[in-house]
Formats: C-alpha cells, structure tokens, sequence
C-alpha cells in the first residue's frame, strides 16, 4: 500500500514533458465531453472540479475553438459572424487565459467558468488576439487539448500596423491623453523602426511557425481577414467546413450598410453591426513611407505564403 501510495504522489508531482515537435494524429477525432473529462482528471490538484450545468441541459466546458488572432485582423467581426451559427456558443469578451499568467494560474476550472452555457451539440468558442503572437501559448494549449481547432483572421501586414495604431490612438483620445503620430513610431534615426511592437506583430510567419511546432496545419484554419471585409459571406463558409458545422449561415445575413461602411449582420429579422470602434479611418501616412512599410514585409510575407502552401492579396 505504501509503494502504491508513493508511486500516485510521483505521478502527480512529475512535470509534463512537451517535445518540441509533437507527434499528433490528425485524424483523431475526441468528442468534447470526453476531451473535457480527462483533461479535468490530468490537470486536477485537488480532484474538486465541479461542473455546472443548467436546469435546461447546458453547461460552461471548455472550447473545442479558439480563434487564436490576429490583433485588429477582425476577430471581433470573424465571432459576431460565426454566432450567426445556431451551433455555435460563443464567449463575449477575451478571456486571455493562456497569455496571462495571474489567470492562467487560477486553472482550468476557472478557463471553464469565462465559457457561455452550451447544449451538447455545440461548438464552444472563445477568442484573444493576443494568442498568435504570445510564445508560451502554443504549448499550452497543446496541454489542454491536443485535438484543438484553431481559427486564424490575417490582414494585409502594412494595414494591420496602421490598424493596430489607430486603436491605440483613438484610446488615449478618449481618455484625453496625447499620443504620438504614427511617423514618431513607424520612423526611428530616419529608417524605418522595425522594433516597433506593430511591426512586429505582422511578421506572421516567425509566430505561425511557433503554432506549427504544436499542430498540424491541418488544424489551423485561415481566414482572410481583406475578403471577410469585403465579401464575409464565402469566408464564413469555409469556416463552416472546416468547423463541421452544418452550413446554416447564409449570403442573407449580411448586408452592406453604406453609412458604416462595411457589412452590418441580419439574425432572425434582427439586424446588428459592429461596435462604432471598428472600421475608424486609419491615419494619413506619406506615401514613401506606406511604400517602405510594404517594402519591408515583401520577404516576410513570402516567407509566409510557403510556410502555409498559399498565398493572400497583400502589398
């Protein structure tokens, strides 16, 4: 009994190994309800996970979907449209569970506890930007399932940085604070300052290769953030393909709303848009600027388009 009890603590406290390219099954397919049960089995410290399930038979369990980014590549716009889905459950607001430590610390069952109430049959889906670019969240979400379906929302890289700016920009407007104009980041002792955390950010294949060393790219699917701007419809219904959901969403619910500028989304007879802080005018930047900003990403964005054996409309 002793030498039982010894062996169980051992097990216990031995940490998990990750190779730093693990093998994965691809054709493996887990149902989420089992995937959450051993899951909550591996990664218990105290075996006190409880679930919570509602009188009507949903309940809060972990995504089987995680759109993993790009910041300002339109995740927002990607989940509202995909909510359209009936068998789709999506979390409101960015959990960042796997970027964050103070939360990553407090475990799975509190990951558990930031997902909407789902019915069986539906996909759980939860979404932070700030997974593509973050080095440690790969892995982690490896540990968590490794049968994981990741979305992914690219834009042309030189607008993202423009984007990426805006939004900073109009934040501290709203709180009255001066900001920088974007040439004051963009250029640094009169060459272009690639250490610039925008910049950064759109080097898309230094990060894709971080993700690839965790899944396969089968799992990973890529949406054309330019296209789902201009013609969401096609874009949503590979996204329905590659989740295995039944094809529910249709070119109907969308329609262009020309005061906005963009595509607004029709649910039921109930139409919706996004929130005004999207689609704001970028900056007026020098032309010769713009053109080393597109420049810069001509290598980086091939470099890319190998990586993932297809190619996008960029600069």
């Amino acid at each position: 009994m002793a030498a039982f009890l010894l062996g169980a603590v051992l097990l216990i406290v031995q940490p998990q190994i990750v190779p730093s390219r693990p093998a994965i099954n691809s054709n493996a397919e887990t149902s989420s309800q089992s995937v959450q049960r051993e899951l909550l089995k591996k990664t218990s410290q105290k075996n006190d996970f409880k679930e919570n399930i509602h009188s009507n038979g949903s309940c809060q369990q972990l995504p089987q979907t995680i759109i993993i980014g790009v910041r300002k590549g339109g995740t927002r716009a990607l989940l509202e449209m995909l909510s359209l889905h009936p068998d789709i459950a999506a979390a409101e607001s960015e959990v960042h569970f796997f970027d964050w430590e103070d939360h990553y610390r407090n475990g799975l069952q509190w990951y558990i506890s930031q997902m909407p109430f789902s019915y069986p049959h539906q996909i759980t889906v939860e979404k932070t930007p700030a997974y593509f670019t973050s080095p440690k969240v790969p892995e982690r979400v490896y540990n968590m399932n490794q049968s994981m379906r990741l979305l992914l929302i690219l834009r042309d890289p030189s607008e993202r940085v423009l984007s990426d700016y805006t939004q900073v920009f109009y934040n501290h407007m709203q709180k009255h604070k001066p900001y920088p104009s974007i040439e004051q980041f963009l250029i640094k002792n009169g060459e272009l300052n690639v250490d610039y955390k925008a910049i950064n950010r759109s080097l898309y294949y230094i990060h894709m290769q971080n993700w690839l060393k965790y899944f396969p790219l089968d799992h990973i699917h890529i949406v054309d953030g330019d296209r789902l701007i201009k013609d969401p419809f096609p874009e949503i219904e590979k996204v329905e393909r590659f989740l295995k959901l039944s094809p529910q969403i249709n070119a109907s619910n969308f329609y262009f709303n020309r005061t906005k500028g963009f595509y607004c989304l029709r649910d039921s007879g109930r139409e919706r848009c996004l929130h005004e802080s999207k689609g704001r005018a970028h900056p007026q930047v020098d032309t010769q600027l713009l053109e080393k900003l597109q420049e810069y990403f001509h290598e980086p964005n091939k470099k890319f388009f190998e990586l993932v054996g297809r190619t996008f409309d960029w600069h």
